[in-house]
């Protein structure tokens, strides 16, 4: 049996990965899923025409690697940027979007990193498109430069640039949205190395935290799916 609803690129970087909320949500909006992993050596289309769009998940590889499906992965990225595709970068995929718009991607030279629960505030252009999350969940050691011609949509104190618009389809975020329960049960128990480092938050405050403000975020990214992909004619299954 044929499937007739419209699909959206899914692009992960690990064997076990999950597209987590982001999956959840587009299935109920009508969406199919498309799911690449492009390390495992899955390739990308030369086009969009037969995808609503793509989402461009992270990964515990830096976007500054020398692997050959870091630079393909990031040279794709003109597919979208000249179809004029939604396109949503997390992360990782927001680093390689950077990247490719002739941004930076680094670390701070202190060391710190974002890894739990972190404020950011929108700017005046974020404002204008939706309200924002007060809190937001992070696991990364890079942050990225504003590329030039792109407009900063949410900034933050230790990593300023957390969330920018490319053109009118392209949406890159720093911070993590997606995860699940169980999602973030994994990654608290696969991340504990990481939380000895300057600035990480232990375990169990990333759990803690979730109880405050996690139902916010999740409300917030349907919100902010819905812009980047049109959604807002498309009323979820069920409702």
């Amino acid at each position: 049996m044929t499937d007739d609803r419209e699909k959206i690129l899914i692009i992960l970087h690990q064997e076990h990965s999950s597209p987590g909320r982001v999956g959840q949500i587009l299935r109920d909006r009508g969406y199919s899923l498309d799911i690449r992993r492009p390390p495992l050596g899955d390739p990308l289309p030369e086009t969009l025409s037969g995808h609503a769009g793509a989402v461009m998940f992270g990964g515990p590889m830096s976007a500054n690697d020398p692997e050959d499906y870091v630079r393909r992965e990031t040279e794709w990225l003109s597919v979208p940027l000249k179809e004029k595709k939604p396109f949503l970068g997390i992360c990782l995929g927001a680093q390689m979007l950077v990247n490719h718009l002739g941004g930076r991607v680094e670390g701070r030279a202190d060391g710190h990193v974002e890894i739990g629960w972190y404020p950011i505030e929108a700017t005046a252009a974020g404002s204008a498109l939706m309200d924002w999350p007060g809190m937001v969940y992070q696991f990364h050691r890079e942050g990225f430069s504003l590329p030039h011609g792109a407009t900063l949509l949410a900034q933050a104190e230790v990593y300023p640039n957390q969330a920018f618009l490319y053109g009118d389809n392209a949406w890159g975020i720093q911070f993590h949205a997606e995860l699940t329960r169980a999602m973030m049960h994994r990654w608290v128990v696969r991340g504990a190395h990481r939380f000895e480092l300057p600035g990480a938050q232990q375990g169990r405050d990333h759990l803690e935290g979730r109880f405050v403000w996690d139902s916010r975020l999740r409300a917030w990214l349907e919100r902010f799916l819905a812009r980047v992909f049109h959604m807002h004619d498309r009323e979820p299954s069920g409702s």
